[in-house]
């Protein structure tokens, strides 16, 4: 079976395909003798070429579709894939307005400051308790996608690492999930890219919550209250103290799959997270690869996917990410990102930084540190 479509690429990168064989398979390979890299890298350039070609109808896309224009939507689901791909689908279809309503998201700041230097002017605590309502509505609404997100997580990781095939087959074999995966991942780091710039989400619900307490302190009935009641308020506010929410619920999720699965070797999930690290990787790093890039954004979902795929990894695995024997290329990956603008990468370089967990181990090398100061 081909493996054009992983990832949900359009084949303009190295997964896709013009002939027989599967290049997949060969990014993973080992190097191959001195002597036939030449050739094995013309091979790859005719494939890439044939590739492009038939890809151009990806760039006219519209609406919130055009902001990931080179990622296509082909890569349908074999029947054995289709319960967990509809499951999983009717969760990211509701990713893009929930990115949208993040982005638009500017907070009652002003009212707040009103309310709390009139203290005794009854008019502006109405003023600021009714723009803060609303907004801890919509910030329920997030909470509530992070665990649909979370579920539709644990049964891409079922899926994607069932005995009997290896990683690298399930990658091949359920393209449409391992697709869909990489959208979860995609969406988790831009959510987060996002939440980390807006302290207004935060100032909102302590408010918010400071405000309800006081009301029902003083019997006051608090319109809103029905929403977000006291046991929902405590789950939100500890997801919102975390730097990075979504990556936090997705690395959380991913470690009990783990504990609740003993029966399935723990390789199977670390492997399945390190060759999409690999793939993502050699795609970025690799100047006959990334030259092909015809849209920024596909170059963006690259590097989402691997610094969440990494964060994942580290928080499973029994040694992390970042120790000599990780099968992810850590200075590789690294190395990757600091080529990028600094502008473009800091927020994912920073989630290296501050989620994953073994960075600061002793068995991380003074290099890795160095590169990540």
């Amino acid at each position: 079976m081909g493996c054009s479509r992983l990832l949900g690429q359009k084949p303009e990168g190295p997964l896709a395909f013009g002939g027989s064989g599967c290049l997949f398979q060969r990014l993973l390979a080992p190097l191959p003798a001195q002597g036939s890299e030449d050739k094995l890298l013309h091979q790859l350039h005719k494939e890439l070429e044939f590739s492009i070609k038939t890809s151009r109808r990806s760039h006219q896309l519209t609406g919130g579709q055009k902001q990931r224009a080179a990622l296509a939507v082909d890569a349908q689901p074999t029947e054995s894939e289709k319960e967990i791909y509809n499951q999983v689908n009717v969760v990211l279809k509701d990713a893009e307005g929930i990115l949208e309503d993040l982005q638009s998201y500017r907070g009652a700041g002003h009212e707040i400051r009103e309310a709390i230097q009139h203290p005794t002017d009854e008019k502006l605590q109405e003023k600021a308790w009714g723009a803060v309502v609303p907004l801890v509505g919509k910030l329920k609404k997030f909470y509530e996608f992070s665990q649909r997100l979370e579920a539709g997580l644990r049964g891409l990781l079922g899926a994607l690492t069932s005995t009997p095939y290896s990683p690298t087959q399930h990658l091949e074999r359920e393209q449409a999930l391992a697709k869909q995966f990489a959208e979860i991942l995609h969406f988790t780091l831009r959510f987060d890219e996002l939440k980390m710039t807006n302290p207004a989400i935060q100032n909102d619900f302590s408010y918010y919550r400071r405000t309800l307490s006081r009301m029902r302190i003083n019997n006051v009935p608090a319109e809103g209250e029905n929403e977000v009641n006291n046991e929902l308020a405590n789950r939100m506010s500890l997801f919102y103290a975390e730097a990075t929410p979504m990556l936090k619920t997705l690395s959380d999720a991913t470690t009990k799959f783990v504990s609740e699965n003993k029966n399935l070797p723990i390789e199977n999930t670390t492997d399945c997270l390190s060759t999409m690290a690999s793939v993502c990787r050699v795609m970025l790093e690799t100047p006959e690869y990334r030259s092909r890039f015809t849209n920024e954004e596909t170059v963006s979902f690259c590097l989402r996917v691997m610094v969440g795929v990494i964060i994942l990894y580290d928080h499973v695995h029994p040694v992390g990410a970042f120790a000599k024997t990780s099968k992810i290329d850590m200075k590789g990956c690294i190395k990757v990102l600091k080529d990028q603008p600094p502008n473009s990468v800091e927020g994912l370089l920073n989630a290296l930084r501050y989620t994953t967990k073994h960075l600061n181990d002793e068995t991380t090398s003074k290099q890795i540190k160095s590169m990540l100061q």
